[in-house]
């Protein structure tokens, strides 16, 4: 907005403004007094301190001369976004000075902009007044205002984290940021150094809730330093840093001091119906064991107070040396978070929990460990503690290459490696236990040299070596252990259509061939996604418009593309279950040793995913992640088993079923007697 001088009274009066000293008020209490939010549908009105109490220390530490830097630790729902914002209405009102704020992207800091900064310039009276006139003072990523003050809206990169030097700066959602700037280092780091020159007026805060895994699921909290973080990489790693701080409340029972937090919550465990039992839960005091309900939690927090590491409160008296650093952090939990509710974070757990013991995916319950309750995920187990032997042991004589009772239909797993097609053959049955039926490579091709001697396959070279897979695999079919001759076919054969030059190419030119023999549904290939948040399973198109499509694909190819390690957690599970039903992996008698060491060439870290350290061979694993995907895709998670598919109905139903081949059976022609009398007439 524009303002208009009628004298030189009026220009002096108002750069008076500019010349006076700070008013002397905390940020916490400016965001009272000047700060209005505007959010239909939550929260119209003035700000108020005792909405939020636990950010009042935080927020008024950022004026903090004794700290270079200010972590906050915390889940969604807490109003931990605020931190920042206050500050900007604090530097442009009370304390003018410089300020940066990097969003996680450009995008992330224009949709900031246009909301977040948008709504503070539009329904908070003091800060509208004071933007500087003209267009240029208020566009997407800049603001100035009349004190001097300039607001830069920004994200980490090596050019944008570089520069002038500037007092204060913010890091939202700290993260889902690159941790490694071009290189350069951490995003902290990197803009702490930018208000170096500004000594102990320099202050920059990061703020998010947790996002990465615990390194080390087996650590345990050392009770010199009851207030540290799991070792873990992002915001969790920079709290440590600091002087550890924690949200204390008191009980209203035994009047003893503990933190909320979502282990502490209690609800009725064997409750089918999860909205009902989440419902009833109650945090209980870890001193007293006293139960404290939803209700009670505005009022306890009104009454909480920050603890740092070292620090106790005994008899309302803060006792004990405080853990000292240039940084001060805070770790609040989700429990406390005032805008979230107990029955959401429980059932939201819950639900997640079922999900993992389904799919044996973590995605879920790390999503609601991270955002809601506040804190680090650790997965159930690190590295896989199986052992070849352990797994052969529980082989057992379900026939060689036959179809045992309970399996209602097959699929079979290609993989391709140099010189051969791996194939894996699966049987299926109620709640997706699985059976190993067939294992086998094949290593020949129907090209012979001059000799007449076949050729060693090359699935990157000649299109014809995929025609192997018509007969070897996609119409193979397997007999009944039920000695009534029947067989089961496959239902549909997934493959590798990745890795090697040329596979790619042969892949497709393969698949058009069965599309036109109608055969496409009973084949599809597969892709790893390199994405480590893409979707667990996706049918996807490529498309060779693209100029990173390169084997000449139109847009007419499925491809199912995997987040293998979402699907190897998932087969990890499968193969911990000992009891029928949910995923238990069956395996015959009749597989060689190797089988099994493929199956544990594999192990899980949390930051990289499933690696092979050792370079192992690992077909029997990456062909089970292969048949788990193609179940998925074959709608079996979601079925009901009472009403199946006719094609994995039981065997009297199943459309997969065969009868016996009665061709080569010995046939008894019934012959018709001629008496004496006809045989004389007719011989005339």
């Amino acid at each position: 907005m524009s303002r208009s001088f009628h004298s030189i009274g009026d220009i002096v009066c108002a750069a008076a403004e500019l010349l006076l000293p700070p008013e002397k008020i905390s940020v916490s209490e400016c965001a009272e007094r000047h700060r209005y939010i505007y959010n239909p549908g939550s929260f119209v009105g003035k700000w108020k301190n005792d909405t939020t109490p636990y950010l009042v220390e935080p927020m008024d530490m950022l004026a903090s001369r004794e700290h270079e830097g200010l972590i906050f630790v915390g889940p969604a729902q807490c109003g931990k976004t605020e931190l920042p914002l206050n500050w900007i209405v604090y530097s442009v009102v009370v304390d003018p000075a410089d300020m940066y704020i990097y969003q996680t992207s450009g995008s992330t800091a224009r949709d900031f902009s246009n909301d977040k900064v948008a709504k503070l310039h539009r329904y908070t009276e003091a800060v509208k007044q004071r933007i500087r006139p003209g267009r240029a003072s208020d566009n997407t990523y800049d603001k100035f205002y009349r004190s001097g003050t300039r607001l830069k809206l920004s994200w980490p990169s090596i050019n944008e984290m570089s520069g002038h030097s500037t007092g204060r700066l913010a890091l939202t959602d700290y993260d889902r940021m690159a941790q490694d700037v071009d290189g350069e280092g951490s995003p902290f780091f990197l803009a702490r150094k930018r208000s170096t020159s500004f000594g102990s007026f320099g202050m920059t805060l990061a703020e998010s809730s947790p996002g990465f895994s615990v390194i080390e699921p087996n650590w345990r909290t050392p009770k010199t330093n009851p207030h540290m973080a799991p070792p873990c990489a992002g915001i969790l790693a920079l709290y440590n840093q600091g002087d550890r701080r924690l949200w204390y409340w008191e009980c209203p029972h035994c009047h003893l001091w503990f933190e909320p937090k979502f282990s502490l919550l209690e609800w009725p465990r064997d409750d089918p119906d999860i909205e009902s039992a989440a419902e009833q839960a109650m945090m209980h005091c870890p001193h007293c064991a006293a139960g404290i309900e939803h209700k009670d939690k505005f009022e306890l927090n009104r009454g909480g107070v920050w603890l740092r590491e070292g620090h106790q409160l005994i008899d309302g008296e803060v006792v004990g040396r405080g853990r000292t650093s240039s940084i001060v952090s805070y770790w609040l939990k989700g429990a406390a978070a005032s805008f979230a509710n107990w029955k959401v974070l429980v059932s939201r757990y819950i639900r997640a929990l079922e999900d993992y013991e389904t799919t044996g995916s973590h995605e879920g319950l790390k999503t609601t460990t991270n955002t809601d309750q506040g804190e680090p995920f650790v997965p159930p187990k690190l590295v896989t503690d199986r052992t070849p032997d352990d797994l052969e042991r529980r082989s057992r004589d379900i026939g060689e290459r036959e179809v045992p009772e309970g399996i209602r239909f097959l699929t079979a797993q290609v993989d391709i490696q140099k010189g051969r097609f791996v194939v894996q053959v699966q049987g299926w049955g109620v709640g997706l236990d699985t059976t190993i039926i067939d294992r086998f490579d094949i290593v020949k091709s129907k090209r012979v040299d001059e000799d007449g001697d076949r050729y060693i396959v090359s699935p990157g070279t000649y299109l014809e070596d995929w025609d192997l897979l018509l007969d070897g695999v996609i119409h193979r079919k397997y007999p009944l252990d039920d000695g009534s001759g029947r067989s089961m076919q496959i239902k549909i054969t997934g493959c590798d259509s990745g890795g090697r030059a040329g596979v790619t190419e042969k892949a497709y030119g393969f698949f058009r061939k069965l599309k036109k023999s109608s055969l496409d549904p009973r084949f599809i290939l597969i892709k790893g996604a390199s994405n480590k948040n893409a979707p667990r399973l996706q049918v996807t198109y490529p498309d060779a418009d693209r100029k990173d499509r390169k084997a000449g694909a139109r847009g007419e190819i499925p491809i199912m593309m995997l987040n293998t390690n979402s699907l190897k957690d998932s087969i990890d599970k499968d193969l911990e279950r000992l009891e029928p039903g949910g995923g238990m992996v069956s395996f015959p008698d009749w597989l060689p040793n190797s089988f099994y060491q493929e199956l544990c060439a594999e192990q899980r870290d949390y930051t990289k995913g499933w690696t092979n350290p050792r370079g192992r061979r690992n077909e029997s694993w990456d062909l089970m992640v292969y048949g788990k995907a193609l179940v998925i895709k074959l709608g079996l998670e979601k079925m009901n088993w009472d009403k199946p598919y006719r094609w994995c109905a039981e065997w009297d139903l199943n459309s997969l079923i065969v009868a016996a081949d009665t061709s080569k059976s010995t046939v008894k022609v019934k012959r018709k007697r001629m008496n004496m009398a006809d045989w004389a007439k007719k011989m005339g």
